[in-house]
């Protein structure tokens, strides 16, 4: 990528795009194909939803992601340029995808603000070749042609736009004039300020004929005990139809109030149909040469009183069973990173990490990324984790298919982006949703290892659906804005 020198004093300036926008066809000519010309603009306090919401288009690609506790947010809209990678190698077709479009970039501005220059926005299915219909390619990864984010106070806008060789730099100067005035101070009165509803009243019925998930847990108890693998993870999906179609931002503000902690995210397919969620569980961040990633399994519910609680916790990590899962899932982890060449390491004893209405056992993991490696080939390595695919991860995820009756699509799988830099941060797509017109598809998941009882896996996926049921519920109330309970 190359990086023009934008003077302060030119940010405000229509000649200097101008100039900026020449330079951009000049090798376009050059190079006999477009350019992606990226500009990068400080702006004053944006909410990202908020704008993507006076945006949103059923039509076009879109990416959301907010950690409200970490005092971050992305939102990008519109694809500029898109790669559908299929197959097992999706993730190294990806990169290459990446790479090859930054070779092929001239950017202005600041990109030392938050997310500055182009991000490539990335959606990786749980299979690379998945056995039945999903809504969403195996995988997605997009440059946006309108992208704000926020973190810790400062602002960025940033218009990604192709330029063509024979291209009218008047009419693209205009167009990105008026998107600079646009969010360089947005205007929120011009915004949608009724909430945005779902519905309270909901038809939920189990997705899939056969065994019920009781059973299918009892036949991966028998695979275990004849040594097919020692871990497998099981999903439920419950279809969730309202009474009126549902917006899909208007949940995600609701799970963005109710769990601060998690990662709030969505990702539109360009057809109407969108991914939400809100994940406890970062599959990988690298930043400046560091990569962190985490060992995140068994669970347990909150309690009613602090005394309630700590016992919850207590019995957690006392839990032979809940121990042993989410040692299995550090164990990987480590030695995954370790076939890269990453020396990583836990950073201190497995801890709980505490959710609004459940807890988990938690290891930090961290280490240095070694030269010329990108965040990609960490995602490639990681995933499945054992936390949400099993163990051995080959042997586990080929029953996957067999054991659940519905198509996992992008539940489980990596979402995230790629900075101009190689680093970035995917999280696993976790207690979602796929929102459809009037329906919502809900995901939820539980480890299977030896000694695992049927009915206590049940429940635990019942405690998981609540999240997103009840932000559903929520919505239609009007009281998104109310936070926690």
């Amino acid at each position: 990528m190359k990086l023009l020198p934008l003077a302060p004093e030119d940010a405000g300036s229509r000649e200097a795009f101008g100039r900026f926008l020449a330079a951009c066809r000049e090798q376009a000519r050059a190079r006999g194909r477009p350019q992606l010309a990226s500009i990068t603009l400080e702006a004053s306090h944006l909410d990202p939803l908020a704008v993507l919401e006076s945006i949103y288009e059923p039509g076009e690609l879109h990416f959301y992601c907010e950690q409200r506790s970490s005092d971050f947010a992305v939102a990008g809209a519109e694809a500029v340029v898109r790669f559908d990678p299929e197959g097992e190698s999706r993730f190294a077709h990806a990169r290459a995808f990446i790479e090859e479009t930054l070779e092929n970039t001239i950017a202005i501005g600041d990109l030392s603000l938050p997310f500055g220059g182009p991000h490539f926005f990335a959606t990786f299915g749980f299979f690379g070749s998945p056995k039945r219909r999903s809504a969403f390619p195996s995988a997605t990864v997009f440059v946006p042609r309108w992208q704000v984010a926020g973190r810790e106070g400062r602002f960025s806008a940033v218009a990604n736009l192709l330029v063509e060789p024979d291209a009218d730099l008047e009419a693209i100067a205009a167009k990105v004039w008026r998107a600079r005035e646009k969010f360089s101070a947005f205007d929120y009165s011009r915004a949608q300020s009724e909430p945005v509803r779902g519905a309270a009243a909901f038809a939920v019925t189990e997705v899939g004929d056969g065994p019920d998930f009781r059973r299918r847990v009892e036949a991966a108890l028998g695979l275990i005990e004849a040594g097919a693998f020692e871990k497998i993870v099981l999903a439920r999906a419950v279809d969730a139809v309202a009474p009126s179609a549902l917006h899909p931002l208007g949940v995600l503000n609701a799970l963005r109030q109710r769990f601060p902690e998690c990662y709030a995210f969505s990702a539109g397919n360009g057809h109407g149909q969108s991914f939400i969620g809100a994940t406890p569980e970062r599959l990988v961040r690298v930043i400046d040469g560091t990569l962190a990633t985490e060992a995140l399994a068994g669970s347990a519910p909150r309690g009613r009183t602090a005394a309630e609680d700590a016992r919850f916790a207590s019995e957690l990590l006392r839990s032979e069973k809940d121990r042993r899962e989410q040692r299995l899932v550090l164990d990987s982890v480590l030695r995954r990173l370790r076939a890269l060449g990453i020396e990583a390491a836990a950073e201190g004893p497995a801890r709980i990490k505490r959710m609004q209405n459940v807890q988990h056992i938690h290891t930090p993991v961290r280490g240095a990324m070694p030269d010329g490696m990108h965040i990609l080939d960490a995602v490639s390595a990681l995933h499945p984790t054992p936390a949400v695919g099993g163990t051995p991860r080959e042997a586990a995820c080929a029953h996957i298919p067999t054991l659940e009756p519905f198509e996992r699509g992008l539940y489980a799988g990596p979402l995230g982006w790629v900075d101009p830099q190689g680093g970035g941060e995917f999280v696993v797509g976790i207690r979602s949703a796929l929102v459809d017109g009037d329906r919502a598809r809900l995901y939820a998941g539980a480890g299977i290892v030896a000694g695992s009882e049927p009915e206590r896996e049940f429940r635990e996926t019942e405690l998981k659906f609540r999240a997103v049921l009840d932000a559903l519920r929520e919505v239609e109330a009007g009281d998104s804005a109310g936070g926690e309970r």
